[in-house]
C-alpha cells in the first residue's frame, strides 16, 4: 500500500528567514525591512528613502543564500511535527533556491534534525508538485507553503493535492491574508500537524477549495 506524501516549503515554514534577512540587510547594506507583504521587494527600502526594484531584491536574496544561511533558526515545533509525520508519510522539502544551494539546505536542515529529500526549484511549484505526485504515487498528498502564488500554482497543476497555507513568522503572518487557493490557513505546527494527519487518515483527494469550505 502506498504511503501519504507531504511536500513542504522551507523558509517561513520550517525555518525562519525574513527576520534574519532583515537584520542582515540593515547591518550590511543599510536597507530597512518592514513586515507588511509577502512580496519582499515591497518591504525593502534604502535608508536614503529609495525603494528597491524586484531585480535588486533578488540580488540581495542571492547574497543571503547560501552565505548567510547560518543565521536561520528553526520554527517552533517544526522538528517534532516533521518527525511524527515522517513516520507516517514520505516527506519532500520543495524549496525555491538555486540548485547550488541544495547541499547547503540539506546540511542546514540536518543540523536541525530534519533529514528528508530536498528539491530545489525556481518559479511556480505546481509543476514540481505534480511531478512528485507522479513519482511517489501516494495515497494522498499534502502541500504546505507560505506564499499564496504557490498554492494557486499547485491548484492549477495538481488539484487533487491538499493545500495548507502556513506563515510561521508572526511579524509577516499578520499582513498576509489566507491564500484563496489553499484549503486551510494554520500558522502553528502543532495544529498544522493534526490537520495534515487528518488528511492522511482520510486518504481522499482534495476537493475544490470552495467545496471544502462548505463542508
Amino acid at each position: 500500500m502506498t504511503r501519504p506524501l507531504l511536500i513542504t516549503d522551507c523558509d517561513e515554514v520550517l525555518v525562519h528567514m525574513v527576520r534574519h534577512f532583515a537584520d542582515w540587510l540593515g547591518e550590511a547594506h543599510e536597507v530597512d525591512f518592514t513586515f507588511g507583504s509577502w512580496e519582499l521587494a515591497k518591504n525593502m527600502r534604502r535608508r536614503s528613502g529609495e525603494a528597491l526594484s524586484q531585480e535588486e531584491m533578488y540580488g540581495f536574496l542571492h547574497g543571503f543564500f547560501p552565505e548567510q544561511m547560518h543565521r536561520q533558526t528553526i520554527v517552533p515545533h517544526a522538528r517534532e511535527a516533521i518527525a511524527a509525520l515522517g513516520r507516517q508519510a514520505d516527506v519532500v522539502i520543495l524549496t525555491n533556491l538555486q540548485q547550488q544551494c541544495q547541499t547547503h539546505r540539506v546540511e542546514q536542515l540536518a543540523a536541525f534534525g530534519i533529514e528528508h529529500r530536498v528539491v530545489c526549484n525556481q518559479g511556480g511549484k505546481g509543476g514540481p508538485v505534480a511531478a512528485l505526485v507522479a513519482e511517489y504515487a501516494p495515497s494522498v498528498t499534502v502541500f504546505v507553503d507560505d506564499l499564496p502564488v504557490h498554492h494557486q500554482s499547485v491548484a492549477d497543476h495538481a488539484p487533487e493535492v491538499w493545500r495548507l497555507h502556513m506563515v510561521s513568522e508572526p511579524q509577516l503572518a499578520a499582513g498576509i491574508a489566507p491564500a484563496p487557493a489553499a484549503h486551510a490557513r494554520i500558522d502553528d505546527w502543532q495544529e498544522g500537524q493534526a490537520w495534515i494527519e487528518a488528511r492522511f487518515v482520510a486518504a481522499e483527494p482534495a476537493p475544490p477549495v470552495e467545496a471544502f469550505a462548505t463542508t
